[in-house]
């Protein structure tokens, strides 16, 4: 798949027409268009065909840069040479071609309900059937699909990072770096040329520096670049070469490319106007954003939920702030991990039965915290304050049993109430001691996204590894084959959601 970024691009046409419209009979052109969108827009045609030969040619051109997009131009061209010389075949195909990267471009080509137990972020609305029957009139079929793809720094940087990463693994076979003793400066170790190069393809260590490494010797410079790699993969930053950092160095081209078309998918799923005012979570990076007139105000760590206690993808808003929450324990927190612990637990941490339920009061060793932002959906998530605070200070904060632990967050809670207007009665309502409801005069967005390669605040691209695994479901519908993505291993001992 990646090779066809330069092999679909650089591809012949031929000399002969791509479609001849005025031999295309409408009872044929009737028995070829099977897709219903097809179908809809020749019926407001009158069955009549839609192609020139230039605007044929034009469009062609625009399947063939599908590539720049992460996806696969053969998957739009190659039902189009499967339709033969046939005239009303092949305006058929083109038309069905151009609904499908249209689709994939407006929204994306695979659909996030069906890879994902939980999906409510907001989606695009497009009328396709009415924006190509406008943009053939007007002969710009192939520039009116191209406008269909996310129109962000975002997006135009991991397009471009894709492409590149592409071409590097269609000149070049990645080999695998092989596990082995630790690899610290100063050490020689026969993996350190491939090291070295592994490091100058991805961009962090100079591409002049041609004889580091070379000697077998692994140099403060190289530790150096591999500390920024790690970081960016949200790993213990040591410059250390050992098991988790050549399983990130092992991501060759291809795989740089495979992990930038996924994330290219998930901007096509979001909605294109995001709410000027809003929450962005990072799942991935256990990061949040707040984002006021469109830029980001407050940056700050969060920890979300285990591997085995996901953090689902919402779209979800804080409607009113709790002071001195209780929480009432799930049943599957309490059956897992409270009541093998004892009826003495309970007493220890300040919990007590109520009808049928755990709960644990107010207090300092509340799993709460100070404050919950309460959000409005189905599945019982929200975001909150914590008493262990020492997990901020991990690269990999994936410790929660699914609700999102805010750093900080009774100094975020204050923002949110003086940007609100309710400072005085959240401040009442902390110092009563008791829980205590503050409901927002405005709701604020909040969405819950799972980005694995995403751009910084600096504009540069940072990469995460993929602790849930998800990156691999939407990776095979693309058409890439299955593949282990290297996951980070995550022990946790409190109990808290």
């Amino acid at each position: 798949m990646l090779g066809s970024v330069d092999e679909a691009e650089s591809s012949a046409q031929g000399d002969g027409g791509l479609v001849a419209p005025e031999r295309v009979d409408s009872e044929a052109l009737r028995s070829a268009v099977t897709e219903e969108r097809a179908r809809a827009f020749y019926e407001e045609r009158g069955w009549e065909p839609a192609w020139s030969d230039a605007e044929a040619r034009a469009l062609v051109e625009t399947l063939n840069r599908a590539g720049r997009h992460g996806l696969d131009p053969r998957d739009y061209l190659e039902p189009m040479q499967d339709a033969g010389s046939d005239p009303a075949a092949r305006e058929a195909a083109l038309t069905a071609a151009a609904f499908a990267l249209a689709d994939a471009l407006a929204d994306g080509k695979s659909d996030p309900d069906e890879l994902f137990e939980v999906y409510t972020l907001e989606r695009p609305e497009v009328d396709l059937v009415a924006g190509l029957e406008r943009a053939v009139g007007e002969n710009r079929a192939g520039e009116w699909i191209e406008s269909l793809a996310p129109d962000s720094e975002e997006y135009r940087a991991l397009s471009k990072a894709y492409v590149e990463n592409a071409r590097r693994a269609a000149r070049r076979e990645g080999d695998t770096i092989n596990e082995g003793d630790l690899i610290r400066p100063g050490d020689r170790d026969p993996r350190v040329p491939q090291i070295a190069d592994r490091l100058r393809e991805n961009g962090y260590l100079d591409a002049t520096s041609g004889e580091e490494g070379s000697d077998e010797r692994y140099t403060y410079r190289m530790a150096e670049a591999l500390r920024a790699m790690q970081r960016d993969f949200g790993i213990s930053d040591d410059g250390i070469v050992g098991s988790d950092a050549l399983a990130v160095l092992n991501i060759a081209a291809e795989e740089r490319a495979r992990l930038l078309a996924v994330n290219l998918e998930r901007l096509r799923w979001l909605e294109r106007d995001a709410p000027e005012r809003r929450i962005d979570v990072n799942i991935a990076a256990a990061t949040l954003d707040y984002f006021e007139d469109g830029t980001i105000a407050d940056s700050r760590g969060v920890v979300v939920g285990q591997p085995d206690w996901k953090t689902p993808q919402l779209g979800s808003p804080i409607f009113r702030l709790v002071a001195n929450p209780t929480w009432t324990v799930p049943k599957s927190i309490e059956r897992e991990e409270i009541e093998p612990r004892g009826e003495d637990y309970l007493a220890r941490n300040n919990m007590v039965r109520r009808d049928g339920w755990v709960v644990q009061l107010p207090g300092e060793d509340n799993a709460l915290g100070e404050v919950k932002f309460d959000m409005d959906n189905d599945e019982a998530i929200y975001l909150h304050d914590t008493p262990a605070v020492d997990l901020f200070d991990r690269n990999q904060r994936h410790f929660s049993h699914g609700c999102i632990r805010v750093e900080d967050a009774p100094g975020f809670a204050r923002m949110l109430a003086r940007e609100a207007g309710v400072t005085g009665e959240y401040r009442e309502a902390r110092e009563s001691g008791e829980e205590s409801f503050v409901r927002l005069p405005r709701q604020i967005p909040v969405r819950l996204l799972y980005k694995t390669a995403f751009l910084d605040r600096e504009g540069a691209i940072e990469y995460r590894t993929d602790p849930y695994g998800w990156d691999n479901r939407i990776a095979e519908a693309l058409g890439y084959e299955p593949r282990e993505a290297p996951r980070i291993e995550i022990s946790v001992s409190d109990v808290g959601p």
